[in-house]
């Protein structure tokens, strides 16, 4: 049948001049990416009552096999040669519009080449879970009175259907139309009932769309900031300027904004957005936590309100439920909404027209996603801003070495913004010797006697403290004094966390739980001791020291729950709340003016690990955390402590010396050929026999020497600094090269040839931010 169809059309069609003939066959015909699971365009044709909604970028359901799968339409037409009469149709275009815009499309391929994975797992990240699954509007029926009742009419009701009475008497009442369900629920009426007095013509049954719109009461969560604009400085207002020209320009490019901790990056964002939607255009705001979504989004709605009245402003994160993340897609997907703030995966937000990305404290590893496909959120945001003609902005107080390379080099325009608002001074940065304190104390102390007088005297003027330490749990070690045993992962090569709270042993890696022993396992003696620091031992401490104190933790044991992010940082913004403990997602972005001191627990714990961007993280980290502190009238204190005070990371921050850090930094990393100097590329070999995992390491290291080692400096392959995770030993192998873009192709190429045997696992990731 399928195949007349199509031959009957060609007969009509052959009348036609030839130009014609093929404008025919390939309205017909599309190259659909099928999320199947295999990369390959396979072709249908487009039957006539579908044709209209048919465009690049739609989700289609195809037969692949015996089965129905969703897919992108890539492209319109197939190949000359094409057996047009072979071809199975399209069984359904899921939505009007384009689920993918054009430029999403382009990125998509980009990111296949580069970070050397599959097109349908990428189309597949970019497209919302509710999305793949096809899923419609969420709609409610409403009920209300269509003419009023003759008194005849009414007394025929009560006396021959009481229920349709009664519910007709409710309806009269209500000044506006009420959900059917809970009209039925509260009358405990049958839906028959409805219906009989929708025939009679007393009342009417409309439908409604309910939109989920994520962070809805944002105004009302101790959130909303001023929506007027703020007077600029001089800084400010040259930067502004300088993006406000660009985007006039319409043309791609991309602006390093490196402004010290409360200078005013934020105004200088809006300003730019403000500019680029009075324009016409899209807008894309990318934050690293979640954490920082709800400020972001109450800052933005009060601006736009103020604006441009009618504006909406999308969230887009993990976080989200299905519905929120569909009716944000929904409003972008169909030009309703122009503005998408939210985590890394918004950069796969489908902004028409899109004009501005903004990428704010684009420094964050959080950026980097560490599953297939393994994407930098701010990379791929400059290259999304290339393919459409963007504008992108790069913010930060601390810029990562690479941005900060391509600003110097003239890849990137470089904007400054020295100083902070109003003239405020920096904080006063104080170090703690913890080798002096420990001897002090005769014990290693979670908190300094300094710390805690900064503490108690702030808490004296009902001013505010955070505390930031980047370990969660209690202690991160069990250790017998006695036998010297460490209670280790049965599953991963590290030692348990403990976690005081319930009295457990946790695994950080694979989830694993035990309950913490009072004796030895080993050798039965109890003589146990709980080494190092965590957020639940920081806690205890303060608790200790400030008993009349209202302390709260955030780390991700404590904010598991929905939207607990928002309630406690709205409770400490509302100054309920007089000491928080938290990891690093207090550590960055977020303003409290009426914090005036911030404790850095153990600056340490980011400077020793195996990572040639250890001194980086611990900079970036130190200036960030200081950065939250006299961010209003008040003058700020941060106190650092530390084993190792004499480290540059440390006292380059303590003078929050960007440039002196950078060119220090910059010498060692080029002296050592690692990026940015040339980029790196980490593949990772994962199996449960170690034996077998270093002899295929080894082979395929040897094979790759051969064919490109002239483009690539191989390093390895060697066993990872964690070597065990998941019942899975790790090897691994680095590429050093001056151009990824030459040597993935080759390496993909070369891993589909190499005979891989069962039960290994091996990972490209490109550009990583995660050495371990």
């Amino acid at each position: 049948m399928r195949a007349r169809a199509v031959l009957s059309t060609l007969r009509c069609a052959s009348g036609l001049p030839v130009a014609a003939r093929r404008a025919v066959i390939a309205a017909m015909m599309v190259g659909v990416h099928p999320l199947a699971g295999f990369d390959k365009v396979l072709h249908y044709r487009v039957p006539e009552s579908q044709r209209a909604h048919t465009a690049v970028g739609s989700l289609v359901r195809v037969p692949v096999g015996h089965t129905m799968r969703l897919g992108i339409v890539g492209e319109i037409g197939a190949p000359s040669d094409f057996p047009v009469e072979k071809l199975k149709a399209v069984a359904q275009v899921v939505y009007p519009f384009p689920a993918l815009t054009r430029d999403l499309l382009d990125l998509a391929r980009w990111m296949a080449g580069y970070y050397a994975c599959g097109l349908d797992s990428i189309i597949e990240t970019m497209l919302p879970v509710a999305v793949r699954r096809g899923a419609g509007v969420k709609q409610e029926k409403l009920l209300a009175v269509a003419r009023r009742a003759t008194a005849e009419e009414l007394a025929t009701l009560e006396k021959r259907a009481p229920q349709q009475a009664r519910l007709y008497s409710f309806l009269v009442q209500q000044l506006r139309p009420q959900p059917k369900g809970l009209v039925l629920g509260r009358l405990d009426a049958a839906p028959a009932a409805v219906t009989a007095l929708v025939k009679r013509g007393l009342v009417r049954e409309d439908t409604r769309r309910i939109e989920r719109i994520a962070y809805a009461d944002s105004h009302d969560a101790g959130e909303l900031v001023a929506s007027q604009p703020h007077a600029l400085n001089a800084d400010q207002a040259a930067a502004v300027q300088a993006l406000t020209g660009a985007l006039a320009g319409k043309k791609f490019g991309v602006s390093l904004l490196h402004g010290v901790t409360g200078s005013g990056k934020t105004e200088v964002y809006l300003r730019a957005i403000d500019h680029a939607l009075k324009a016409g255009g899209g807008v894309m705001f990318l934050v690293p936590e979640v954490a920082l979504t709800p400020q972001t989004v109450a800052r933005l709605r009060a601006r736009l309100e103020a604006i441009a009245p009618g504006h909406r402003c999308v969230v887009w994160h993990s976080f989200l439920s299905d519905g929120e993340r569909f009716d944000g897609w929904l409003a972008l997907a169909t030009g309703e909404a122009r503005v998408v703030v939210g985590a890394r995966s918004a950069v796969f937000a489908p902004v028409h027209d899109l004009r501005l990305i903004v990428v704010d404290e684009e420094h964050e590893p959080a950026y980097k996603q560490d599953e297939t496909p393994r994407y930098h959120g701010r990379d791929v945001a400059v290259m999304r801003a290339k393919l459409a003609g963007a504008v992108c902005v790069l913010g930060s107080a601390t810029p990562s070495l690479e941005s900060f390379a391509n600003a110097t080099a003239g890849k990137y325009r470089l904007l400054q913004l020295p100083q902070r608002v109003d003239a405020r001074q920096l904080p006063y940065i104080d170090i703690v010797d913890l080798r002096i304190e420990a001897a002090k104390q005769r014990a290693l102390p979670a908190l300094s006697g300094k710390l805690v007088a900064a503490m108690q005297a702030r808490f004296e003027r009902r001013e505010q403290t955070i505390l930031f330490i980047n370990r969660r749990g209690y202690s991160s070690a069990m250790l017998c004094t006695k036998c010297g045993h460490t209670e280790e992962c049965n599953h991963c090569s590290i030692a348990m966390t403990y976690h005081r709270t319930d009295e457990t042993l946790r695994c950080h890696l694979c989830g694993d739980i035990r309950p913490a022993p009072v004796r030895c396992p080993q050798c039965a003696a109890p003589d146990i001791r709980w080494r190092g620091l965590g957020t639940q031992r920081v806690e205890e401490a303060v608790k200790r020291v400030l008993p009349r104190a209202h302390v709260e933790r955030m780390d991700t044991d404590t904010m598991a729950k929905k939207n607990r992010f928002r309630e406690v940082l709205s409770r400490f913004r509302a100054g309920k709340i007089d000491v928080l403990v938290g990891t690093q997602m207090i550590g960055k972005g977020l303003d409290f003016p009426n914090v005036t001191l911030v404790g850095l627990v153990d600056a340490d714990i980011s400077m020793h690990v195996p990572d040639f961007r250890a001194n980086e993280r611990t900079f970036q980290l130190l200036v960030q955390v200081a950065g939250r502190a006299g961010r209003g009238d008040r003058a700020g204190e941060v106190i650092v402590q530390t084993f190792t005070p004499q480290a540059e990371a440390i006292q380059f921050s303590r003078r929050a010396d960007y440039a002196g850090f950078a060119a220090s930094e910059m010498k060692i990393r080029t002296d050592f050929k690692y990026p940015p100097a040339r980029h790196l590329i980490h593949h990772l070999f994962r199996g449960p026999n170690p034996d077998k995992l270093k002899f295929f390491a080894e082979q395929w290291a040897k094979l790759v020497e051969k064919h490109i080692g002239d483009r690539v400096e191989l390093r390895g392959p060697s066993a990872s600094p964690i070597e065990k995770i998941k019942d899975e030993y790790r090897w691994q192998l680095w590429y050093f090269t001056n151009g990824v873009t030459k040597v993935v192709p080759v390496l993909m190429k070369l891993r589909e040839e190499f005979a891989w045997p069962d039960g290994i696992t091996q990972v490209l990731d490109v550009d990583p931010v995660n050495l371990t």
